[in-house]
Protein backbone atom coordinates (compact mmCIF):
# COMPACT_ATOMS: atom_id res chain seq x y z
CA UNK A 1 0.00 0.00 0.00
CA UNK A 2 1.41 3.54 -0.91
CA UNK A 3 0.42 6.84 0.05
CA UNK A 4 -2.06 7.77 -2.55
CA UNK A 5 -4.13 4.51 -1.06
CA UNK A 6 -4.27 5.50 2.46
CA UNK A 7 -5.18 9.05 1.56
CA UNK A 8 -8.15 7.64 -0.60
CA UNK A 9 -9.13 5.09 2.65
CA UNK A 10 -8.62 8.24 4.85
CA UNK A 11 -10.99 10.13 3.19
CA UNK A 12 -13.40 6.76 2.82
CA UNK A 13 -13.43 7.04 6.31
CA UNK A 14 -13.96 10.97 7.00
CA UNK A 15 -17.06 10.48 4.15
CA UNK A 16 -18.54 7.52 6.77
CA UNK A 17 -17.63 9.40 10.25
CA UNK A 18 -16.44 12.79 11.75
CA UNK A 19 -13.13 12.52 13.35
CA UNK A 20 -10.77 14.51 15.32
CA UNK A 21 -7.08 15.03 13.73
CA UNK A 22 -5.40 12.08 16.36
CA UNK A 23 -8.28 10.10 16.16
CA UNK A 24 -7.91 9.74 12.25
CA UNK A 25 -4.35 9.33 12.85
CA UNK A 26 -5.17 6.39 15.48
CA UNK A 27 -7.19 4.93 12.73
CA UNK A 28 -4.88 5.16 9.85
CA UNK A 29 -1.86 3.68 12.40
CA UNK A 30 -4.41 0.66 13.15
CA UNK A 31 -4.71 0.41 8.69
CA UNK A 32 -0.88 0.23 8.31
CA UNK A 33 -0.48 -1.99 11.27
CA UNK A 34 -3.09 -4.71 9.67
CA UNK A 35 -1.28 -4.39 6.34
CA UNK A 36 0.68 -7.60 4.83
CA UNK A 37 3.76 -5.60 4.11
CA UNK A 38 7.34 -5.27 5.26
CA UNK A 39 8.19 -3.32 9.00
CA UNK A 40 10.37 -1.08 6.94
CA UNK A 41 7.21 -0.05 4.72
CA UNK A 42 4.99 0.33 7.81
CA UNK A 43 7.67 2.71 9.43
CA UNK A 44 7.64 4.61 6.22
CA UNK A 45 3.70 4.62 5.89
CA UNK A 46 3.77 5.78 9.34
CA UNK A 47 6.45 8.60 9.33
CA UNK A 48 4.17 10.11 6.06
CA UNK A 49 0.78 9.80 8.60
CA UNK A 50 1.17 13.63 9.48
CA UNK A 51 1.46 14.70 6.28
CA UNK A 52 -1.58 12.89 4.76
CA UNK A 53 -3.65 14.56 7.85
CA UNK A 54 -1.73 17.76 6.74
CA UNK A 55 -3.66 17.19 3.24
CA UNK A 56 -6.68 16.59 4.55
CA UNK A 57 -6.50 19.80 7.14
CA UNK A 58 -5.81 21.97 3.95
CA UNK A 59 -8.96 21.15 2.22
CA UNK A 60 -10.91 21.39 5.87
CA UNK A 61 -12.27 18.00 5.42
CA UNK A 62 -11.13 17.50 9.33
CA UNK A 63 -11.28 19.91 11.47
CA UNK A 64 -11.49 19.68 15.72
CA UNK A 65 -13.20 22.60 16.46
CA UNK A 66 -15.82 21.79 14.29
CA UNK A 67 -15.92 17.83 15.56
CA UNK A 68 -15.60 18.99 19.26
CA UNK A 69 -19.40 21.47 18.58
CA UNK A 70 -21.05 18.37 16.88
CA UNK A 71 -19.74 16.01 19.39
CA UNK A 72 -20.91 18.24 22.06
CA UNK A 73 -24.29 18.89 20.57
CA UNK A 74 -24.93 14.96 20.01
CA UNK A 75 -23.47 13.48 23.03
CA UNK A 76 -25.67 16.13 25.60
CA UNK A 77 -28.74 15.10 23.23
CA UNK A 78 -28.47 11.60 23.70
CA UNK A 79 -28.18 12.25 28.09
CA UNK A 80 -24.38 12.13 28.62
CA UNK A 81 -23.26 13.97 31.22
CA UNK A 82 -20.27 17.13 30.51
CA UNK A 83 -17.60 15.23 32.35
CA UNK A 84 -18.44 12.01 29.56
CA UNK A 85 -18.46 14.66 27.22
CA UNK A 86 -14.85 15.83 28.20
CA UNK A 87 -13.95 12.76 28.39
CA UNK A 88 -14.56 11.20 25.39
CA UNK A 89 -13.18 14.33 23.25
CA UNK A 90 -9.77 13.99 25.29
CA UNK A 91 -9.94 10.21 24.27
CA UNK A 92 -10.55 11.24 20.72
CA UNK A 93 -7.74 13.48 21.02
CA UNK A 94 -8.76 17.17 20.88
CA UNK A 95 -7.44 19.67 22.99
CA UNK A 96 -7.98 20.59 26.41
CA UNK A 97 -8.10 24.07 25.85
CA UNK A 98 -10.14 23.56 22.89
CA UNK A 99 -12.86 21.28 24.32
CA UNK A 100 -13.19 23.74 27.32
CA UNK A 101 -14.01 26.60 24.88
CA UNK A 102 -16.28 24.86 23.04
CA UNK A 103 -18.30 23.42 26.14
CA UNK A 104 -18.51 26.75 27.97
CA UNK A 105 -19.45 28.32 23.92
CA UNK A 106 -21.95 25.64 24.11
CA UNK A 107 -23.45 26.40 27.79
CA UNK A 108 -23.75 29.93 26.74
CA UNK A 109 -25.95 29.06 23.77
CA UNK A 110 -27.73 26.52 26.09
CA UNK A 111 -28.59 27.34 29.51
CA UNK A 112 -29.34 24.50 31.74
CA UNK A 113 -28.67 21.05 29.12
CA UNK A 114 -26.80 19.49 31.69
CA UNK A 115 -30.14 19.35 33.67
CA UNK A 116 -31.96 18.70 30.38
CA UNK A 117 -29.42 15.34 29.99
CA UNK A 118 -29.48 14.41 33.06
CA UNK A 119 -33.38 14.19 32.62
CA UNK A 120 -33.15 12.18 29.83
CA UNK A 121 -30.78 9.88 31.38
CA UNK A 122 -33.28 9.14 33.79
CA UNK A 123 -35.83 8.52 31.57
CA UNK A 124 -33.84 6.11 29.41
CA UNK A 125 -32.51 4.30 32.27
CA UNK A 126 -36.35 4.46 34.18
CA UNK A 127 -34.24 5.09 37.39
CA UNK A 128 -37.58 6.95 38.84
CA UNK A 129 -39.78 3.81 37.81
CA UNK A 130 -37.65 1.62 39.46
CA UNK A 131 -37.58 -0.07 43.20
CA UNK A 132 -33.67 0.72 43.15
CA UNK A 133 -32.42 2.76 46.60
CA UNK A 134 -32.48 6.82 46.43
CA UNK A 135 -28.05 5.93 46.72
CA UNK A 136 -27.77 3.56 43.84
CA UNK A 137 -30.05 6.01 41.75
CA UNK A 138 -27.40 8.54 42.98
CA UNK A 139 -24.42 6.46 42.25
CA UNK A 140 -25.30 5.48 38.98
CA UNK A 141 -26.07 9.00 37.69
CA UNK A 142 -22.27 9.49 39.71
CA UNK A 143 -20.73 7.10 37.25
CA UNK A 144 -22.68 8.59 34.59
CA UNK A 145 -20.69 11.94 35.36
CA UNK A 146 -23.19 13.64 36.80
CA UNK A 147 -22.43 16.28 39.97
CA UNK A 148 -24.50 15.71 43.10
CA UNK A 149 -26.58 18.97 42.34
CA UNK A 150 -28.46 17.75 38.95
CA UNK A 151 -28.68 14.07 40.79
CA UNK A 152 -30.75 15.82 43.30
CA UNK A 153 -32.52 18.01 41.32
CA UNK A 154 -33.85 15.64 38.88
CA UNK A 155 -34.00 12.48 41.67
CA UNK A 156 -35.48 14.93 44.04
Amino acid sequence: MDEKRLLKYAIDYLSRYDSSKQNLINVLKRKVFRLKISGIEKAKLNNNLEKIVFKIQKYDLINDERYSLSKISNLSQAGKSKRYIYDYLIKKGVDKLNIQEKIKAFENQNKDWELESAKLYVRKKKLLDSNMSYEKKLSKMARAGFNYDICKKVLG
